[in-house]
């Protein structure tokens, strides 16, 4: 299996991990869904609905592959995707903090673009 398609799996299964995981708390009338595209390589964890009389309406972990590269463009998880990956062994410089200011990137032991 390539890198890009190993990758693509990762990701898909552990943000399957994590939904399942947390489907078990959310509240009635708050629901997560999974958007996994892999022709653009774009992998959205949402949650949407209703609390009250509130609309619900977030992404919580939104990663995409550009250039060969694991781009996390959200991430509200407790310890962060990007600890998960580096434990499945994807080397920190196939890890972008895209989220992160690109003039900060060079701080963090991740790749900068």
């Amino acid at each position: 299996m390539d890198k890009i398609a190993r990758y693509r799996e990762l990701i898909k299964r552990m943000l399957s991990e994590y939904a399942d995981a947390v489907a078990k708390h959310l509240q009635n009338g708050v629901e997560t869904m999974l958007v996994f595209d892999d022709t653009r390589d774009q992998y959205l964890w949402l949650k949407t609905g209703w609390k009250k009389r509130h609309r619900v309406y977030a992404t919580t972990v939104h990663v995409r592959l550009k250039n060969d590269k694991i781009w996390i463009e959200q991430d509200w998880t407790e310890d962060g995707i990007a600890t998960d990956l580096l434990r499945e062994g994807v080397p920190n410089e196939d890890i972008v903090l895209g989220f992160c200011d690109p003039e900060r990137r060079d701080e963090t032991e991740f790749a900068v673009a």
